[in-house]
């Protein structure tokens, strides 16, 4: 079952980079029905299937490529989802049973993944519905991630780890809010509305624009490639590069903290090294106009980052869980009749 989940959490790590892909190459919409491609369950390949999905399409002429692009994320997108299937069905073994209740959420929040998947297309990338995909598609992400490690045997040290909890969530909640800038930044196609260093545009306070924030954007037939105000657009750049820099503060605290005490050092310091890695991806991403691949680097560190904090907070709960098994477990004494009596 272990090795079900570790191969479900490397599928699903394939599916969140592809789904970046698929983004940034614009190929969104490169399907613009669900599931099927054009009404085939496959990309149209002869001069014939061509014909009959323009006929079928006329508004949304077939490009090859974007199709592909699309179709590859939609299939191990299925994958992954038949395999989270088989972990919730092999959970109701007894055998399994400490898997069962995360596997069925895992199942849930699948379901709602692939709801997702089909309005993003339907609603023709909504911005709030690309976005949440992309929030679901990292909550798998993490807690196949959690559930990987919390069925790992550690034999390491256990050292004390007051003061970290408060730390450790105010840096995951800051790096849930900045991946969630993120997806609003690449679902308003606002990457490339700052293209200086370290300002944006000018006087960017002072066209500041609010309504960039608005859950259901402006409404339109479509909204691939943005239907925001170059304004707007500016201001969803700037709010992620301000929160990537209190961030990034924060999660260097965290992973300062962390040296300090054995058991989790590896975890602070890939954590300060991929916090700089980070940084460095989203500076070369405005530097060089958006590179592709420095686009879905960029994508991927964000991912492996919530990784780390999520094996993180998984090893402060042994660590906690460990020091209440103790404080629960008295010791035996010892009397002078040399006998030892358990309590």
């Amino acid at each position: 079952m272990r090795k079900l989940c570790g191969f479900a959490f490397v599928l699903t790590l394939i599916v969140v980079v592809l789904g970046a892909w698929t983004r940034l190459t614009d190929a969104g919409l490169g399907c613009p029905d669900w599931p099927g491609c054009y009404g085939f369950h496959y990309v149209p390949a002869t001069p014939g299937e061509h014909a009959l999905a323009a006929e079928r399409f006329p508004a949304a002429p077939l490009e090859v490529t974007k199709a592909r692009n699309e179709m590859i994320h939609r299939h191990a997108a299925g994958t992954l989802g038949l395999t989270i299937l088989l972990m919730a069905l092999c959970s109701f073994k007894c055998v399994y049973r400490s898997y069962r209740w995360p596997v069925l959420i895992l199942l849930v929040l699948v379901l709602v993944q692939a709801t997702l998947g089909m309005l993003t297309v339907t609603l023709n990338l909504m911005p709030f519905v690309v976005m949440g995909h992309l929030l679901g598609g990292f909550t798998i992400l993490s807690l196949l991630f959690w559930l990987w490690c919390r069925h790992r045997a550690y034999s390491g040290p256990r050292p004390e780890v007051g003061g970290l909890a408060g730390v450790f969530r105010l840096a995951l909640a800051a790096l849930i809010l900045q991946i969630a800038l993120g997806g609003w930044t690449a679902a308003n196609y606002a990457a490339m509305a700052c293209t200086e260093l370290p300002v944006c545009q000018g006087d960017w306070l002072g066209q500041w624009q609010w309504s960039a924030f608005h859950p259901h954007g402006m409404p339109a037939e479509t909204y691939q490639y943005g239907v925001l105000s170059q304004q707007e657009r500016a201001t969803i750049h700037a709010a992620h590069r301000l929160w990537a820099v209190f961030t990034a503060g924060i999660l260097l605290t965290l992973a300062w903290r962390l040296n300090g005490r054995p058991g989790l050092r590896g975890f602070g310091r890939a954590i300060g090294l991929m916090v700089l890695l980070q940084l460095a991806l989203g500076v070369a991403n405005v530097m060089l106009h958006l590179p592709l691949w420095v686009a879905v680097a960029h994508n991927g560190g964000a991912a492996v980052l919530l990784l780390m904090l999520t094996g993180t907070g998984e090893r402060l709960g042994r660590f906690r869980e460990a020091k209440w098994q103790e404080a629960w477990h008295c010791p035996q004494r010892e009397y002078e009749s040399g006998g030892t009596i358990s309590h």
